[in-house]
């Protein structure tokens, strides 16, 4: 059924969405979304950085404890 739309289609869709909601309530609309996808993408990308900083966190120390030990005893 949605492959059949075509460009008219879409334009008159268009059109009366215009007239049912008006450009104002659109336009709000449209703001609203974009402020959702903003704050979505900031999430991701909190998320991923303290994914990385506790593998960091986790990474740092590799030195076995009796390696540690002896660095200990010679300083």
């Amino acid at each position: 059924m949605l492959n059949n739309i075509g460009l008219p289609g879409i334009l008159l869709i268009a059109v009366v969405v215009l007239v049912l909601f008006g450009r104002g309530k659109i336009s709000s609309l449209m703001g609203e979304v974009g402020k959702g996808i903003t704050s979505f993408k900031k999430g991701i990308n909190e998320g991923t950085a303290e994914l990385e900083q506790e593998a960091a966190d986790e990474a740092k120390d590799v030195t076995p404890e009796a390696e540690a030990v002896t660095e200990k005893d010679k300083v």
